[in-house]
């Protein structure tokens, strides 16, 4: 028997129509599937460690047999807002690394309305009752940095703050657990802090005028390996030298300036983790099971004593 054309569109749609009620109407005994489409909205693919995360979560994704789609905001919260109600009626569940996370909050209220499992990595939905965090302890790697810092500068000095993007629970989190570790080096004041918004070029430019005004700053501390990197550019010959600069993510290219002798210090997320287990945690999500509402990855200090372990 010949099939006409108009008679194949037909099939192919009461096909999809039937696989979409049979998604729809999964029960908790069954496991997630090939049939299951999941999103992963990412604050920005400009920057090596979300190319990390969104890596990890996409091999976890093929073992599970499921579809990912990643989705780039750009860095623009209206953008990430547009396109989580574009997804919200065709994914089974989403995966958020907010630009903001204040503002995240009315991105997935279309999908909490819609019931859709929610999983946010490396930063916080404010406002929202989301089922689980994957993230870094950033506080605790914020102490860290302070610590690894103050030994580089002799326990005194003045210091660069370069802050992330503004309303991310990461640049907060890791701010003020800078601070706190701070406080047990009274010798050391922090001189100036100024967002560079997790960005190598702006962290050049806002380094090269904070240094302008405080020439005799001995140590800076960035909130991304990225922005450690501007520093480090707008440092010249004094990066490692007369001005140590430490960093945060563990990034390629951030653990190689260690090794040069110009980033003194970054504390080590582990991205590719971080998308692994955001994925891990939504099907587990999509299969009806209880998920723990924060799931942390440890941080660990990498500078020249260690970084070795770090690029074999």
């Amino acid at each position: 028997m010949k099939f006409t054309p108009t008679k194949i569109v037909t099939l192919s749609a009461s096909a999809a129509l039937l696989l979409g009620v049979a998604a729809c109407n999964r029960g908790g005994d069954d496991a997630a599937s090939g049939g299951d489409s999941v999103t992963l909205a990412v604050s920005t693919l400009n920057n090596p460690f979300f190319v990390e995360l969104r890596d990890g979560a996409q091999a976890a994704a093929d073992d599970a047999g499921i579809d990912l789609e990643v989705i780039d905001a750009q860095n623009d919260s209206a953008t990430q807002t547009n396109q989580l109600a574009t997804a919200a009626s065709g994914t089974d569940g989403v995966i958020i690394n907010p630009v903001d996370s204040d503002a995240a909050a009315a991105s997935v209220a279309p999908l909490i309305e819609n019931a859709t499992p929610i999983v946010a990595v490396d930063r916080t939905v404010n406002g929202a009752e989301i089922q689980s965090l994957v993230s870094s302890d950033n506080v605790a790697g914020g102490k860290q940095a302070a610590e690894e810092l103050a030994r580089a500068m002799g326990e005194k000095g003045k210091v660069i703050v370069l802050q992330g993007v503004a309303g991310t629970s990461a640049s907060r989190d890791r701010g003020e657990g800078f601070a706190e570790g701070l406080k047990a080096y009274p010798d050391i004041e922090v001189v100036a802090q100024q967002t560079a918004n997790f960005d190598r070029a702006e962290a050049l430019n806002v380094a090269t005028n904070l240094l302008q005004s405080n020439p005799d700053v001995t140590g800076i501390f960035a909130e991304n390996d990225e922005m450690a990197l501007g520093a480090i550019q707008a440092l010249g010959d004094r990066a490692g030298s007369e001005v140590s600069v430490v960093g945060f993510d563990g990034t390629e290219e951030g653990l190689v300036a260690i090794e040069a002798g110009t980033l003194t210090a970054t504390i080590a997320q582990q991205p590719a983790e971080l998308g692994k287990r955001s994925v891990e945690i939504l099907v587990q999500l999509l299969n009806d099971e209880e998920v723990e509402s924060t799931v942390p990855v440890p941080v660990t200090t990498v500078n020249e004593e260690n970084v070795g372990e770090f690029t074999e």
